[in-house]
C-alpha cells in the first residue's frame, strides 16, 4: 500500500465514520481492503483505489467503511456493567418511571446484536413487571452487515459459547442446526436501526439508559467529545452512561457525574429535579 493510497483510504474511512487510522495501521487497512476487493470481484488493492478515486458511488463507500468497522462483541461483555445495571441502576430508573410505565435504553455500536440482547434478557429475567411496561431497546450500528445478523438473532455455537449462561441459552434460544435462534420476545424488545454515531441522533429522543462502549477509542479527540455532548443530551435527566472499561474519558459534558458501582463506572446525568426534592 503506498502513501497515497493509505492517505486516500484512511481520510475516506474518517470521513465516513470518525473512525482514525494513524501511520502504522496500513497493514489492517491493506489487508482488509484487498479482501473487500476480492468480494466485489476487483484484481485487488490498486483497481480498489482507481475504482474509489474515480469511480465513487454511495455503495462503494459505504463498502469500505464498513470494511474498517470492527465487530467485536459477545454476550454480557465485561459482565460487571449488567450487574450494575441489574443492581443500582434499574431499580431506581424503574420506580422513577412507574408512573408512566416507560422504559427507553439505547445500546450504541451495539454490532451483531449481543449487548441488546443481553440487556433484554437481565429485564426479562429479573423484572418481569416490564413485561406490561412500554420498553424499547434500540440497538444502532453503523454496519447494515452487521445489523442484518442482530435483527435475525441467529448465533453460532462459537458465538453464544462467549458469555451467553448455559441457563440463559436454554431458556432464551431455540436450536436450529448449528445455530441457536433467539425467542420471538426477546427480539421484539429490540429495535435495530442503522445510525452513524456521526451524525445527529437528536430525532432518537431521549433515553433511560445508554450504552456506548468500545467505540470511542477509534476517534480522535474532538470526535469523541462531540459524540460524548450529544450522548449527554440523549439522556433523560437521572438517565446513565455506560461506556467500556478502558474508555474513561479526560473530559466529560457537564451535567454529567461520574458514579462507581462495584467493579464499574458509569456517568449518570444530573437531575435538578431530585437535588431539589
Amino acid at each position: 500500500m503506498t502513501p497515497e493510497q493509505f492517505s486516500f483510504f484512511a481520510d475516506l474511512v474518517k470521513a465516513g465514520s470518525g473512525i482514525a487510522l494513524n501511520p502504522g495501521k496500513e497493514y489492517l487497512l491493506e489487508s482488509r481492503l484487498n479482501e473487500l476487493a476480492r468480494s466485489l470481484g476487483l484484481d485487488g488493492l490498486d483497481e480498489l483505489y482507481r475504482k474509489a478515486r474515480h469511480e465513487m458511488t454511495p455503495s462503494l463507500k459505504e463498502a469500505v467503511v464498513e470494511a474498517m468497522t470492527t465487530n467485536e462483541t459477545y454476550f454480557f461483555r465485561d459482565q460487571h456493567p449488567f450487574e450494575a445495571l441489574r443492581k443500582e441502576i434499574l431499580p431506581g430508573i424503574l420506580d422513577r418511571n412507574r408512573p408512566g410505565r416507560r422504559l427507553r435504553i439505547w445500546s450504541a455500536a451495539c454490532s451483531t446484536g449481543q449487548e441488546p440482547y443481553s440487556i433484554a434478557m437481565v429485564l426479562r429475567e429479573h423484572f418481569p413487571e416490564t413485561a406490561a411496561w412500554h420498553v424499547e431497546i434500540l440497538a444502532t450500528d453503523i454496519s447494515a452487515r452487521a445489523l442484518e445478523k442482530g435483527r435475525a438473532g441467529r448465533f453460532t455455537q462459537v458465538e453464544v459459547n462467549r458469555g451467553l449462561p448455559v441457563t440463559y441459552l436454554l431458556k432464551y434460544f431455540k436450536q436450529d442446526g448449528a445455530f441457536w435462534i433467539a425467542d420471538e420476545a426477546l427480539r421484539k424488545l429490540v429495535r435495530f436501526q442503522q445510525r452513524n454515531l456521526l451524525e445527529p441522533f437528536a430525532s432518537l429522543g431521549a433515553f433511560d439508559v445508554v450504552f456506548c462502549r468500545y467505540v470511542l477509542i477509534y476517534f480522535d479527540t474532538e470526535t469523541k467529545k462531540a459524540i460524548l455532548d450529544r450522548l449527554a443530551r440523549a439522556l433523560r435527566p437521572g438517565g446513565v452512561l455506560f461506556l467500556g472499561a478502558t474508555e474513561t474519558p479526560v473530559w466529560l459534558p457537564e451535567g454529567l457525574a461520574k458514579e462507581v458501582h462495584g467493579k464499574t463506572y458509569c456517568w449518570r446525568r444530573k437531575d435538578p429535579a431530585a437535588a431539589d426534592a
